[in-house]
C-alpha cells in the first residue's frame, strides 16, 4: 500500500509532468502561457485572480491531453477559482456548473485515472459503447433541465448560453471521468460557448478580456487534446 501511495505521489509532481511533455506540447503550453501573460499585461483593467486561474487552467489542459492525472487535480483548482470569478459577474450558471459539477467530477476523475494507469504518467483510454452513451445522454438531459430552472431562479444573465454551457460542461466532465477521447470534443464546444459569454461580459467590464483570451487558448488546447487522446488510445491498443 505504501508503494502504491509513493507511486501516486510521484505522479503528482508538476515538474516531472511538464518534463514529460514532448517538444510540440511544451511549445504549445509555453505559447499559451506567453499569450495569457501578454493579455494580462496589456489589459488596463488587470485582475490577478483571472490571470492565475487562466495559467492553472491552460496547464491543466495540456496535462489532460497527455492523460496525466495531475491535470485533473489542477482542473479542480481552476474550477474553484473560475467559480469565484463567475460569481463576481453574476454568471451563476458558470459558478454552479464549475463548483457543483466540474470540480467534483474532476476530483472523481483523479481517482479513476490513478486506478487505471497505462504507464507512469498516462491513463488508459477507453471506448464508449451504446449503453454508456444512452445513459450519459439521459443524465445530460436531466442535469440541463434542472440547472435551467436554477439559473432562471437566480436571474442569470445570458441564460441561453449559460444553459448550453451546462450541457457541454457536463458531457465533457463525464467523458473525462469515463476516460474517453471525446471529452475534449465537448470541452471544445464549451470553450466556444464561454468565449461568447465572456465577450458579452467584457462589453460591460473590460476586466474580463483575459477570460476571452483564456477560452480561445483553451479551445486550441482542447482540440489538440482530442487528437492526442485518439493517437494515445490507438497506440495503447496496438501494444
Amino acid at each position: 500500500m505504501l508503494i502504491i501511495r509513493r507511486k501516486e505521489h510521484e505522479r503528482m509532481n508538476i515538474f516531472k509532468s511538464i518534463k514529460n511533455l514532448n517538444r510540440y506540447e511544451f511549445i504549445l503550453w509555453l505559447a499559451s502561457v506567453a499569450m495569457l501573460t501578454v493579455a494580462f499585461i496589456i489589459n488596463p483593467n488587470k485582475d490577478l485572480l483571472n490571470f492565475i486561474a487562466t495559467l492553472i487552467g491552460v496547464t491543466s489542459l495540456i496535462l489532460n491531453a497527455k492523460g496525466d492525472a495531475l491535470g485533473q487535480v489542477l482542473m479542480v483548482i481552476f474550477s474553484i477559482l473560475y467559480g469565484i470569478i463567475s460569481f463576481r459577474f453574476r454568471y451563476y450558471g458558470e459558478m454552479i456548473t464549475y463548483l457543483g459539477m466540474t470540480a467534483p467530477i474532476a476530483a472523481i476523475s483523479v481517482i479513476t485515472w490513478l486506478k487505471n494507469p497505462y504507464g507512469e504518467r498516462e491513463v488508459k483510454a477507453t471506448h464508449m459503447n451504446p449503453k454508456k452513451w444512452t445513459i450519459l445522454i439521459l443524465c445530460t438531459i436531466v442535469v440541463t433541465w434542472v440547472f435551467y430552472y436554477i439559473l432562471r431562479f437566480f436571474d442569470t444573465p445570458n441564460i441561453l448560453f449559460s444553459t448550453i454551457s451546462i450541457t457541454t460542461s457536463f458531457l465533457a466532465a463525464a467523458l473525462t471521468m469515463l476516460r474517453s477521447p471525446y471529452y475534449a470534443t465537448f470541452y471544445s464546444l464549451n470553450d466556444i460557448v464561454l468565449i461568447v459569454l465572456w465577450v458579452l461580459a467584457t462589453f460591460e467590464n473590460p476586466t474580463y478580456f483575459t477570460m476571452i483570451m483564456c477560452f480561445a487558448i483553451f479551445l486550441v488546447n482542447d482540440l489538440y487534446g482530442f487528437y492526442s487522446w485518439k493517437k494515445m488510445r490507438k497506440r495503447q491498443e496496438q501494444w
